[in-house]
């Protein structure tokens, strides 16, 4: 049987050959339109939605996830405690003195501090452990196969320009190249003999009209997402938090959950470049802010008599 290393080198191998894959219909899709259709009047705007494309796929799939800080791991002496200790309640004693000074509003579904045995850290709010990349990821969406790694709080931004800027190119790849794929479609071969232009214009248009489809569903569900301030894995497993579990927890209004992923300069969203607030182990909270206002609330009466 191969070593376990062997066996992790070859599935981290293969798990390119999706990138491999994308990389080579975009090429292929780059050289159909401007070698073989060669529709100079719209150029211009290709190589731009090309660019942006190829840059937002770029960073997405080549930006390291963010990972928990030291803090979040316990002490020495506390961690040799945990792992000498085998029942489940004085483990939880021994993270919940660890975790006092911590900013942490989350727990598991039965209410226990979240610990990454694997990472040996305490799990930030919206920290999760990928099986893939075997890590603890902050704010983790997903997985995504397409671009091999990871995306959360690091690279969030840039995926979803990845997919905006995918559809752009695609949809107007589908868009210019439709009267060039019903001419050929119509025209007989005698009056067109260049069958090797006619196959990558026809090939070309449904290519880009069934990335269309594909990417149009998954951008729209994504949006939603930033506007609900939602990870995938939050949207099917609600966050717990000490007092239940609530899938609006970490929504601050449809405005401020736009700009905790894209950041304050609007002049920047549609840039690849990281903008997003915060540092990714903490998140203002729905429960947090109604709090501090009904807190404050209480206190303006007593104010008011001094």
């Amino acid at each position: 049987m191969a070593p376990a290393h062997v066996l992790r080198c070859c599935q981290r191998a293969l798990a390119w050959i999706p990138v491999i894959f994308i990389a080579l219909v975009v090429g292929w899709s780059y050289y159909a339109y401007v070698v073989e259709l060669c529709a100079f009047v719209y150029l211009t705007f290709f190589h731009i939605s090309f660019i942006m494309f190829v840059w937002s796929y770029w960073k997405t799939i080549f930006t390291k996830p963010a990972n928990p800080s030291k803090e979040f791991c316990l002490p020495k002496a506390e961690k040799e405690r945990y792992e000498k200790e085998e029942r489940p309640e004085s483990q939880q004693e021994i993270l919940l003195s660890a975790a006092t000074s911590l900013p942490l509003y989350t727990r598991t579904g039965t209410g226990a501090i979240r610990y990454c045995d694997r990472c040996q850290v305490i799990k930030p709010d919206r920290c999760h452990h990928c099986s893939a990349c075997d890590m603890c990821v902050l704010k983790m969406d997903h997985h995504c196969p397409w671009v091999n790694n990871c995306v959360g709080f690091s690279n969030y931004k840039f995926f979803i320009l990845f997919l905006a800027y995918s559809l752009v190119y695609c949809l107007f790849i589908a868009a210019t190249v439709l009267q060039y794929f019903i001419k050929f479609w119509t025209v007989s071969n005698d009056l067109h003999p260049d069958t090797q232009a006619k196959f990558h214009v026809l090939f070309l248009f449904f290519v880009a009209a069934m990335f269309c489809i594909s990417i149009l569903s998954l951008f729209s569900y994504h949006l939603w997402l930033v506007g609900k301030n939602r990870s995938t894995i939050e949207a099917f497993r609600a966050p717990v938090f000490r007092t239940g579990s609530d899938k609006n927890g970490f929504s601050l209004g449809f405005r401020k959950n736009i700009t905790q992923v894209f950041g304050d300069q609007k002049r920047c969203w549609h840039l690849p470049i990281f903008t997003s607030q915060g540092d990714g182990l903490t998140f203002p909270t729905r429960l947090v802010n109604t709090d501090v206002e009904q807190a404050t609330v209480t206190l303006e009466p007593e104010d008011n008599k001094r």
